[in-house]
């Protein structure tokens, strides 16, 4: 979502790399280039004024002029502000003592609100709540029968009421069945419509005054920028909403909303939309996405999602199968298979701190491991677990079988077997040694096996290392 933020933000405090000193004017062209990128970046002007007025103040008062590495000072200076324009977020949902807790979840139409309640009750699910779903958008029956899919897919019951138009009633209802059922948490889905107007506002104001809810969250569409934060203020005016949930976190806009939406309105952002799928829900947390925006990564984020996602069990005999360097073809699949739930694979090496820069322009092509896993599915069992036994009469045979050239099972069996024994090197690191070389080896282009990366309009081209330093060494 940050992409183009980040990469200016990035640029712009690289400038002031390599200087011993730098002057107050030096730094005050800086910000102007950083509100030059916020404004590009549909963050509301205002906005925009204010942090790097701030920003400046906090650099000159900690006297960035006079150190060795004002970059570096600079990075922490725009990483706090960006903290304190995004946060603080209490991500907690703050379930009553006294069931049930009563969610209303409110927003336009369009802005991805149904799916949304069918993630928050995903979320409940895995903190030991049981949620009751409730269709009250009766303004748009397909909203009905989707809550209905969702909760079949999690195993929620949905209450819905089909025979008239009264979403306070239905709500009234669905509190009082949720009481009888032992229901611990109501999410209720109310109506939505194309703009903002009177008899929506009225609606959901009669639906909240009837059932009180303890939370109100507005469900705000990222791709609408400045738009997203004048939704914001309206429903504010009118619910005096708790949170809310930004969605669609996972496209190419531009992030003005997220930057702008807890400064404008005083409401945190809670929540975030990371993808389709009903587990692609985060907890918003400002300091790690100031953290991505600046191009230093999400550990915290990687590892909760690997947690998430991975088997604790297969993980700890590929841990030992590395380290003993028998990790064959087969455990690659499963740990790419499992590395794949995470997401898009570029969306998660960008949470590794010092790679973030290094992916720009470089494509990683999701149909590149289908290709990869016909090679593999074309060997015996025997030479997936040893790849050693795979010689030129089996790289024709693999080669035929998964529709590829000789020289493709051959680059594939050589980068796989350098990748076995930096895996087996990496099995005794601690996590600071082994992120300290994956950086490197990024870095030196050894993870696109012994290729750098060069890029050219349009595409991206690989050459081997040595002739690149050749080249280098010629035009010196």
């Amino acid at each position: 979502m940050f992409d183009a933020l980040s990469n200016k933000l990035t640029g712009v405090l690289r400038s002031l790399r390599g200087r011993g000193k730098i002057t107050e004017d030096n730094v005050r062209t800086a910000m102007r280039e950083v509100r030059t990128a916020l404004l590009e970046a549909d963050v509301n002007v205002e906005v925009a004024r204010e942090f790097c007025d701030r920003c400046l103040e906090a650099a000159l008062g900690t006297e960035v002029l006079k150190t060795l590495r004002p970059e570096q000072v600079m990075v922490k200076v725009v990483h706090d502000e960006l903290v304190k324009l995004m946060g603080p977020v209490d991500t907690r949902i703050p379930f009553v003592s006294q069931p049930p807790t009563i969610i209303l979840m409110a927003g336009l139409q369009g802005s991805g609100k149904t799916t949304t309640c069918g993630k928050l009750a995903r979320y409940c699910l895995q903190r030991g709540k049981k949620p009751l779903l409730v269709a009250a958008d009766l303004k748009r029956p397909a909203a009905i029968d989707q809550l209905e899919v969702l909760g079949g897919q999690l195993n929620v019951p949905v209450h819905t009421e089909r025979d008239h138009q009264n979403p306070v009633r239905v709500c009234r209802n669905a509190v009082n069945a949720a009481r009888k059922q032992d229901r611990d948490v109501v999410i209720l889905d109310t109506a939505g419509r194309l703009a903002i107007d009177d008899e929506l506002m009225a609606e959901i104001e009669q639906v909240a005054g009837a059932t009180r809810p303890h939370q109100v969250y507005l469900v705000l569409d990222a791709m609408t920028g400045q738009d997203a934060v004048t939704t914001a203020r309206a429903f504010d005016q009118r619910l005096e909403i708790d949170g809310v949930i930004l969605t669609k976190f996972d496209s190419d806009t531009r992030g003005g909303a997220a930057l702008s939406v807890k400064s404008i309105t005083g409401k945190p952002i809670k929540f975030i939309g990371v993808g389709e799928k009903l587990d692609a829900i985060e907890e918003f947390h400002a300091e790690r996405i100031a953290g991505r925006i600046l191009g230093m990564g999400d550990v915290v984020s990687l590892v909760e999602k690997a947690q998430q996602t991975m088997d604790a069990e297969q993980a700890a005999k590929a841990q030992e199968k590395m380290a003993r360097g028998t990790f064959g073809f087969d455990d690659f699949l499963k740990q790419f298979e499992q590395l794949q739930k995470m997401g898009p694979l570029k969306s998660i090496l960008k949470m590794i701190p010092g790679l973030g820069s290094q992916l720009d322009g470089l494509e990683l092509p999701e149909e590149e491991m289908a290709r990869l896993r016909g090679m593999i599915h074309s060997m015996t069992p025997k030479e997936r677990a040893n790849p050693d036994l795979i010689e030129a009469s089996r790289r024709r045979r693999i080669a035929r079988g998964a529709g590829v050239e000789a020289q493709d099972v051959s680059g594939l069996v050589k980068q796989f077997t350098q990748m076995r024994g930096l895996m087996k090197d990496m099995a005794g690191m601690g996590v600071a040694d082994r992120m300290k070389m994956t950086q490197g080896l990024a870095q030196s282009g050894m993870l696109e096996g012994g290729r750098v990366p060069r890029k050219t309009k349009g595409s991206t081209k690989y050459q081997p290392r040595k002739r690149e330093q050749r080249k280098k060494r010629r035009r010196r």
